[in-house]
């Protein structure tokens, strides 16, 4: 069963400076996003800095407005939900960002800070049964009772990842949208706190949008996977198809980047990420968003915009998808 559905999400962001029509350019952030996760699942996002992917999570967690599209939650229209409904819904889906050390106030105890959904969500809980939440949830992610009455400076940087965890924990959610969540911690730590989050995603049936530019990190944790590049999605499917056989050329310079993971990647192939990055600073694409980068490129790549194609475990969006298997 769906828990979230993303249905042709675009954002764009109005820039002060105008073009030769008189009219402010604009920023397209995302550009006809559609996904869908299931309960329980984990989905992972990833793309290079600036592709739009902190931009979907802040949309999905109904942050921020899309220009057009929608997200459903179980059926539910986040963005004509009324202020009461989504209040409601917030309970269902909570948020671990990337830094711990900036995500947590320091001037705040573990108990508050842990608790701060419960004050926002649940008002009518007791303090007795306030603070028993708190405790219970800490030691469901390793840490002790006695940590309640701490403040973040007394934890390392894995225990604070922790606390954050366990605050998105805390009313009890289905979905957790991970925004890099493990980028700022050393590789021992990560292995900690992953294999936590797939403990606790067995546990309570959570489902992970599990955002990332850490391609290992991505293959350890998720069933699925997207690969955004400039606001579009170029590549998705089964993880394990996708790293198994990538086939759009983009996902397929992101792999060349990983040492050893397939050395008979194509030198041309490499070489194309140091051509100029297509500007989003317009309205629209009329061709495709990679074509400044990719060795492929011919003309219907500049006047038409390859739409996602393939079976339902693995998709791709590109004109020359036979032609770069042969490469």
């Amino acid at each position: 069963m769906s828990l979230i559905k993303i249905e042709n999400i675009v954002k764009d962001y109005p820039l002060p400076r105008k073009n030769l029509f008189g009219k402010p350019p604009v920023f397209r952030a995302l550009d006809g996003i559609n996904l869908e996760i299931k309960e329980g699942e984990s989905f992972g996002i990833v793309g290079e800095s600036g592709c739009g992917k902190s931009t979907l999570a802040r949309i999905v967690m109904a942050l921020e407005q899309p220009t057009s599209g929608t997200v459903y939650y179980n059926n539910i229209d986040l963005f004509s939900a009324s202020k009461l409904k989504l209040r409601q819904l917030r309970k269902q889906f909570q948020m671990v960002f990337q830094d711990p050390y900036s995500s947590l106030n320091p001037r705040k105890k573990v108990l508050s800070i842990v608790g701060e959904p419960l004050d926002m969500l649940e008002k009518s809980i007791s303090r007795q049964k306030y603070r028993k939440r708190v405790e219970l949830i800490l030691e469901e992610v390793g840490l002790s009772h006695r940590d309640i009455d701490k403040y973040p400076h007394e934890f390392s940087g894995g225990q604070r990842q922790r606390i954050a965890i366990a605050r998105a924990l805390i009313t009890k959610p289905s979905l957790i949208v991970a925004d890099e969540a493990v980028s700022a911690l050393d590789v021992s730590v990560q292995a900690q706190v992953l294999n936590l989050m797939m403990d606790l995603q067995e546990k309570y049936s959570l489902a992970f949008m599990f955002i990332s530019h850490d391609l290992s990190v991505v293959e350890f944790i998720t069933q699925k996977l997207a690969v955004i590049y400039l606001g579009k999605i170029v590549e998705t499917g089964t993880t394990s198809q996708i790293f198994e056989k990538a086939l759009h050329p983009y996902t397929q310079l992101l792999f060349s980047a990983i040492p050893d993971v397939d050395p008979d990647i194509k030198t041309d192939l490499k070489k194309a990420g140091t051509k100029k990055t297509k500007s989003l600073f317009t309205t629209t694409h009329s061709g495709c968003v990679f074509i400044d980068r990719c060795p492929l490129a011919t003309d219907i790549c500049q006047t038409k915009a390859p739409v996602l194609q393939g079976d339902i475990d693995h998709q791709y969006a590109c004109h020359h998808i036979d032609t770069f298997e042969d490469i």
